[in-house]
């Protein structure tokens, strides 16, 4: 971890690194895999999977999970891991059905005329689910949940080289299908369509940049809910905080991927010399090694004079996760405006985020939190507006409609317009 000053973010060269947007690079081998599924459907299918060691598929019929291997999977699942999903899932769901009842149908009345607007739900959705590096039960849990719950009709769920735990979540978070499709490929499949998967309206979902790539190919063709990746924390602290937990959290961040960022604003430069030195120690038993030293000797400590210039640094670098462990952190807390999701207080681990306390772990990263939050019931619904004109409302709008839409040169507006003027 490089340990900078306010002052060195002066530095054109330390003050892009640490703001850097990572543009997601155009993959050539990408757009190839997309338009071959696209047009040979099926057959690229199978053959893609088996290239990739994705799956050795020898007809349509094998990119599902069967009722027999979703038994085959709780069989093969420790008891204590399927207790733990069905506890994670209860607060995941719990807290998407809150947020659920935030959203209300209305209608106004003016005159006889009514205007409002509904609630309704998307027809059919695909969760992706990495299982590359780490089997990922917990996005399973944090994808299908909110769809479910939003009240989407079709609900398919896909993950390469899937495993028993990833397919214990998927039953129990209540996906309709459950696929043994990835990469590039699977977006291609169910962005599109074969003669055995029907194309979806939106993609949610983590992924690798192939993935990523992909999920951008084929946006507009379908939705998808934002580009994410690398993942990222960024801790907030001062003098009171507990250096070994902000390398724990730091750690748990890098422990992702070889490009994945953990920041450190603090007030006190002692403080990161001994989360530096707590670092060094954790990595030296830690599984993960391998990966979270690699990504986290790529992380920065910026040494701030006070908590408003923290505030400041963080509201710019938007980050994914959000920490804060600095006294009275709670009456700040209003003060941070751009991240994926916010932690207050040392107890308030971001991996409980990740599992199990009932936020989404789907994140803006990449700064995308200056623009969007995170995957939500809000993301599988569509809000329609709606208007019933009565016959006297309509001449009076007729007037402004006509006058707007000369000025603007639109003269078949005008006329729709003057005709319900008469």
């Amino acid at each position: 971890m490089k340990i900078y000053t306010k002052e060195d973010l002066n530095n054109k060269e330390i003050s892009e690194a640490f703001y850097s947007v990572i543009e997601l690079e155009a993959l050539d081998s990408v757009s190839k895999i997309i338009e071959d599924v696209k047009n040979n459907k099926n057959k690229a299918l199978i053959e893609y999977s088996k290239s990739f060691n994705d799956g050795n598929f020898e007809n349509e019929k094998d990119f599902l999970v069967s009722e027999n291997e979703i038994e085959e999977a709780y069989n093969n699942t420790n008891k204590d891991v399927v207790e733990s999903i069905k506890k994670a899932y209860k607060s995941v769901l719990e807290f998407a059905e809150k947020q659920f009842s935030c959203i209300k149908e209305f209608e106004t009345k003016i005159g006889e005329s009514v205007l409002g607007h509904k609630i309704i739900p998307l027809n059919r959705v695909l969760c992706y689910v990495p299982g590359g590096n780490y089997p990922l039960p917990s996005s399973c849990i944090m994808t299908v949940t909110p769809a479910k719950v939003a009240g989407v009709k079709e609900i398919y769920l896909t993950s390469p080289k899937i495993r028993p735990q990833t397919i214990v979540a998927a039953h129990i978070a209540g996906a309709d299908k459950i696929y043994k499709l990835g990469g590039a490929q699977a977006i291609s499949a169910f962005a599109y369509g074969t003669e055995s998967i029907l194309p979806v309206d939106k993609i949610v979902g983590p992924g690798n940049k192939y993935v990523t790539f992909a999920k951008k190919y084929v946006y507009g063709t379908c939705d998808i809910d934002f580009l994410a990746g690398p993942s990222e924390v960024l801790i907030v602290a001062d003098e009171t905080a507990n250096p070994d937990l902000i390398s724990a959290d730091m750690l748990a961040q890098s422990e992702h991927d070889k490009d994945a960022r953990s920041y450190l604003i603090t007030t006190s430069k002692d403080l990161a010399i001994k989360v530096q030195k707590s670092a060094e120690k954790q990595l030296e038993t830690l599984k993960t090694k391998e990966i979270a030293q690699i990504a986290f000797e790529k992380s920065s400590a910026i040494i701030v004079n006070s908590i408003d210039e923290a505030i400041e640094i963080s509201n710019r670098r938007a980050p994914e996760h959000l920490e804060l462990m600095f006294k009275d952190a709670d009456k700040f807390k209003d003060k941070f405006i751009n991240y994926g999701s916010l932690f207050v207080g040392e107890n308030c681990a971001e991996v409980f985020g990740d599992y199990c306390s009932g936020t989404n772990h789907v994140l803006p990263t990449n700064m995308a939190a200056r623009y969007t939050g995170g995957l939500s019931v809000f993301d599988f619904i569509k809000i329609l507006t709606w208007q019933n004109i009565d016959k006297n409302m309509a001449k009076d709008l007729a007037k402004t409609a006509s006058k707007l839409a000369e000025a603007e040169g639109l003269f078949a507006h005008k006329l729709a317009s003057d005709l319900r003027s008469l």
